[in-house]
């Protein structure tokens, strides 16, 4: 959600044009804005359960509150093969990659660190905002605090970035793995049941009674409460949220964005890579990663989709196979954007480009859209339902990013958060 654009030498504003899709440009590229464009739509998908349902229904079929009009599995499956981790991972590469765009811009106007610095420091207070007055599923406040953590990394070779990077992801998953996955087994199969675990599994299931009755509230604020209401109770229950999620993005946020910094300085965005070897390994990614991700989820759907076996098959064994779903996306992204200036492929890459107002600007849509004092339709959707409105919401996001962007040089977050960065207004109508 980084948005590239930069001033000249001369310090002036840049028209903030694309370029050629998969060529070598420096000023802005047409490949990342693409891909962004992809990602913050897919993201959307990936949401939208948890903007229109209790928290547990992101992962668990059972904790909707209509039911989720999918007895057999599929769709939830299918969330589970194409869309979860995926969206975000692309995000999280584009950010990595997008920083250091941004710093070798700052580097030959004679800039630094602390000109970054201060953009992740808005970002973080833009995150704040998103978090506490919108939504507790903000991915902007983990971005900045990596971003930080990041200032620290940025020249070191790319061959240490991407090692430490795919050992930092693998490391992270293979840490989860057994906190996500060990309930399952004590909670939900014969093993528990054993006078050796039992103290164990009965811990297992008063958590998950808690973790529900936690979620109702939240649904019944959602539903009946005010804006206040909802305001409120971020700042008393979800008050301290971001310190753990800060610690999530140290397994996964952290370790892409290196990989990310890693693939851009590699030449995969700008024409550095074959076309012929961006598909062969994108596709070898994509079909390996999705097939061991597709046989996790059939084995969740064998076991019945209980809560424990959902929570693992999503947070416990995809991370892994994720991996290589989410780099070769990355590249097939990159192989196909040459071939995106169509009508679409111009409108995503423009809502790319724009993926900073998009993103905080669905949030904000999707709190009118479910929450009772507005739309009230919070609860109220199923799976296939709630589709629509991601379709929906797609469509807005396409048929408002391109004709703004003829008329601005940026999207109104992005130019905000660019004026900040500089302590300066820029021009904003081309």
């Amino acid at each position: 959600m980084t948005e590239l654009s930069e001033t000249n030498a001369g310090g002036e504003a840049t028209p903030d044009t694309a370029g050629p899709l998969g060529a070598s440009n420096k000023e802005r590229i047409g490949s990342l804005d693409f891909i962004r464009g992809i990602a913050v739509m897919g993201i959307l998908w990936a949401n939208i359960v948890a903007f229109g349902q209790p928290e547990s229904a992101y992962f668990w079929p059972g904790g909707f509150l209509s039911g989720d009009g999918d007895p057999s599995g599929v769709l939830w499956l299918v969330q589970l093969v194409l869309i979860d981790g995926k969206m975000r991972g692309l995000f999280t590469l584009l950010f990595g990659a997008g920083m250091y765009l941004f710093m070798e811009k700052a580097w030959a106007r004679g800039a630094g660190r602390a000109l970054q610095a201060r953009r992740l420091f808005w970002l973080m207070l833009f995150g704040t905002i998103h978090f506490y007055f919108i939504w507790h599923g903000d991915i902007l406040m983990s971005y900045a605090f990596v971003g930080f953590i990041g200032l620290a990394c940025l020249k070191w070779a790319r061959r240490t970035q991407m090692i430490i990077g795919l050992l930092g992801y693998i490391s992270g998953a293979i840490l989860l793995l057994p906190v996500m996955a060990l309930p399952y087994f004590i909670a939900e199969t014969p093993l528990g049941e054993s006078a050796v675990y039992a103290d164990m599994r009965e811990g297992m299931m008063t958590q998950k009674a808690a973790d529900l009755a936690e979620g109702q509230e939240v649904a019944d604020l959602r539903i009946e409460g005010s804006y206040a209401d909802f305001v409120a109770y971020n700042f008393t229950e979800n008050l301290t949220d971001p310190l753990f999620y800060f610690f999530l993005a140290l397994l996964e946020t952290l370790p892409l964005m290196l990989i990310g910094m890693a693939l851009y300085r590699t030449g995969l965005f700008d024409g550095g890579i074959p076309r012929s070897k961006l598909l062969k390994w994108g596709w070898a990614g994509v079909i390996v990663g999705s097939l061991l991700t597709a046989a996790v989820g059939w084995w969740a759907i064998s076991e019945g989709l209980g809560y424990y076996a959902s929570l693992a098959a999503f947070f416990g064994f995809s991370p892994l196979p994720r991996l290589p779903v989410t780099l070769g996306l990355a590249a097939l992204l990159v192989a196909y954007a040459p071939r995106a200036d169509s009508a679409i492929g111009s409108r995503i890459t423009a809502a790319g480009r724009m993926a900073f107002s998009n993103y905080l600007g669905t949030s904000i849509l999707m709190l009118f859209v479910f929450h009772g004092w507005a739309l009230g339709l919070f609860g109220q959707l199923g799976r296939s339902t709630l589709f629509l409105v991601v379709v929906a919401t797609w469509a807005i996001m396409l048929l408002w990013s391109k004709p703004w962007l003829e008329r601005f040089r940026y999207g109104p977050l992005e130019w905000l958060w660019r004026c900040l960065t500089y302590g300066r207004l820029f021009p904003i109508r081309r």
